[in-house]
């Protein structure tokens, strides 16, 4: 049979009638009548009945409807996969990322990409919850700790390496300044509880608004060594890293051989050795 003629199953099926399936596949009824009839025929049965004018599948129409749904998500997978695999970086890419890493490794980093990549709309979503990838909330996403892979990509690209830092001012009584309840499954809010050691009077909910109290002098705290190295007013209190986190990169799998997308991985894993501490 006509792979084809399935198409026109699958309208009729969502159209009802013949003059409905023909308005949306933009062809005269006469040829929705004639494609049907001849997946009909090449099937040896009927597929659809007409009941109160409306044509309603058989049993063996309802068997071709399902088994031509699945072609076309297979084909539109397809055309996700390796549509524009082959042309430049164009068009948006949407990547989530927790905002200490999206705040301070990807945007800066950022005019590089899109100097190389004119074409390229890079869209960075700053957020401490996990975006849906198979919703599209996002097309690529940086995670710390391994993710469940789903309909997604996983590969673990890099380590984020922390060390304990002070304000600028020396003091030898610093207490810590941890993560408030809510975030305090979070694996640096427990490495924090584990050296029970005195806490100071304030909790954050996000890395940066940690970075800016230990600043302020309101305490110690576990800071990204890429980022605590280069904050004018923090110090780095002993020496080596304290406490690290695998960075995991998520992406849908139909979406992997797209240039935008394999461009923009590219750029992702590059940056990684920035996230290790230098010494």
């Amino acid at each position: 049979m006509e792979w084809s003629d399935l198409r026109y199953v699958l309208t009729v099926a969502r159209a009802g009638t013949l003059a409905a399936a023909a308005r949306r596949l933009a062809v005269n009824q006469t040829t929705v009548a004639r494609r049907l009839a001849a997946a009909e025929k090449a099937l040896g049965t009927r597929l659809f009945e007409r009941k109160d004018g409306v044509l309603l599948p058989t049993k063996a129409g309802e068997a071709a409807i399902a088994r031509a749904g699945q072609m076309e998500q297979d084909v539109l997978a397809l055309e996700r996969g390796i549509g524009g695999a082959d042309a430049a970086p164009a068009g948006s890419v949407r990547v989530t990322a927790v905002p200490i890493l999206a705040n301070r490794l990807l945007v800066p980093a950022s005019p590089t990409l899109l100097r190389r990549y004119p074409q390229l709309r890079l869209e960075l979503v700053a957020e401490s919850r996990n975006l849906s990838l198979t919703r599209r909330e996002a097309d690529i996403a940086l995670r710390l700790g391994r993710p469940e892979a789903g309909n997604a990509l996983t590969r673990r690209i890099g380590r984020l390496d922390y060390a304990v830092y002070g304000p600028r001012r020396r003091a030898s009584d610093l207490a810590w300044i941890t993560y408030e309840e809510g975030s305090g499954h979070l694996p640096q809010a427990r490495f924090i509880a584990a050296q029970g050691e005195a806490i100071a009077p304030l909790a954050v909910n996000d890395a940066e608004a940690l970075v800016e109290a230990v600043r302020a002098g309101l305490g110690k705290s576990l800071v990204p060594c890429f980022v605590g190295d280069h904050v004018p007013g923090l110090r780095r209190l002993g020496r080596g890293v304290a406490f690290s986190r695998d960075i995991w990169l998520m992406v849908h799998r139909d979406l992997r051989a797209q240039a935008r997308i394999a461009a923009v991985i590219d750029w992702l894993v590059a940056l990684m050795p920035m996230c290790r501490a230098r010494s």
